[in-house]
């Protein structure tokens, strides 16, 4: 499955040089606002230390990780939720995304100008949170009045979705995001997740620090930290400054003593990726085979005809079985043979949950 979030946050927070350092595109990085005018699309390819063992054992012709894809979106500003800037093409792109990545600037440098004159993170955050909300805000009131037209039938659903959806109006006026609106899973499904909502994305908020605030944060994270206490988000400090010279070093030895230097056991990147999974609830599994080794991204609790899709759509139309190994099992008996010999290939049907880690083979007919 295809991922894709987006790098927001106010100009010259460091949104191009982060994206630089996690993509194999170029965004142009300069100290002037709006030097990203349109979205850079980057892709990342995601560490997984299996597929190198999976290598070792296997010998493919070619080993394919999956990806997430980045896109950089231009800089927002006061009114965008109006058209104001730059707002209604940054408001836009962000709606195509899964996830957001929004940096805050938590680091003091008189040479890289703020667009607002001074460092405050949590201001900034406000800023881009409010212009979403307002946006929200539109949506929910279109979908209220729509309701609100059907309800003289006096149908239960009509009148829930009523209360709900007045509720939320609520929580997104008092300047709260739609992520922390506190409502049943079901109830969200039913009332609101049509409406595509800005502000229920799930985010990760990077704290773009110096170089000594990377392991411990500084006394702007720890605001940040405040700020978000009520969502569903992750929080990391990341230097965008050291993570773009980490980009340009190609011996793994050099980046991994230079990441030791800095007290720090993987790079930035690793650990955006891994927190844009957990935020996402997603998992990997693996196909193996002497053609090819390959990593495979699914949404956790998938089924395994759901899973096999994520290859080609005919594999969930004719999907007769699963052929399952855990990777452990692999990694322990050293090849697949190994495994059928000693009972640890699993046959598995249409109700099997496919679980991170499991190396698979779908048995299908069109």
């Amino acid at each position: 499955m295809a991922l894709q979030a987006g790098i927001v946050g106010l100009p010259n927070v460091g949104k191009s040089t982060l994206f630089n350092a996690l993509s194999n595109a170029k965004a142009q990085a300069a100290n002037f606002p709006f030097c990203t005018i349109e979205p850079n699309v980057g892709v990342i390819t995601v560490p997984d230390e299996r597929l190198f063992e999976l290598e070792k054992l296997v010998k493919p012709q070619r080993v394919v990780p999956t990806t997430v894809e980045i896109v950089d979106i231009a800089g927002l500003v006061k009114g965008a939720s109006k058209g104001e800037g730059l707002g209604n093409q940054f408001l836009g792109n962000i709606r195509t995304t899964d996830a957001i990545i929004h940096v805050l600037r938590c680091f003091e440098d008189d040479n890289v100008i703020h667009v607002d004159g001074n460092v405050n993170p949590v201001r900034d955050k406000e800023v881009i949170d409010t212009e979403l909300q307002l946006k929200d805000l539109d949506s929910v009131d279109r979908k209220l009045s729509k309701t609100e037209k059907n309800a003289k039938n006096g149908d239960r659903d009509t009148l829930r979705a009523i209360e709900v959806l007045k509720a939320l109006k609520l929580h997104l006026e008092q300047g709260k995001n739609a992520r922390a609106f506190d409502v049943s899973a079901d109830e969200r499904e039913q009332f609101i997740a049509d409406m595509f909502l800005l502000t229920i994305k799930p985010v990760i908020y990077v704290c773009n620090v110096d170089e000594k605030s990377v392991v411990s944060g500084n006394t702007f994270t720890a605001k940040v930290h405040e700020a978000i206490k009520d969502e569903r988000a992750e929080i990391l400090y990341i230097s965008a400054e050291i993570e773009s010279e980490i980009a340009v070093m190609e011996n793994f030895d050099d980046r991994k003593l230079f990441l030791e230097d800095l007290g720090l056991s993987e790079s930035g990147v690793v650990r955006l990726i891994r927190s844009t999974y957990k935020l996402l609830d997603l998992a990997t599994y693996f196909t193996a085979g002497v053609q090819e080794v390959r990593a495979w991204t699914i949404t956790k609790g998938m089924l395994a005809p759901q899973a096999a899709a994520v290859i080609h759509t005919d594999f969930e139309k004719g999907f007769i079985r699963a052929e399952v190994i855990r990777y452990l099992d692999f990694l322990e008996l050293g090849s697949e043979t190994a495994c059928k010999e000693v009972g640890k290939m699993a046959v598995q049907g249409k109700d099997y949950v496919v679980q991170d880690g499991d190396i698979m083979h779908f048995r299908f007919a069109v």
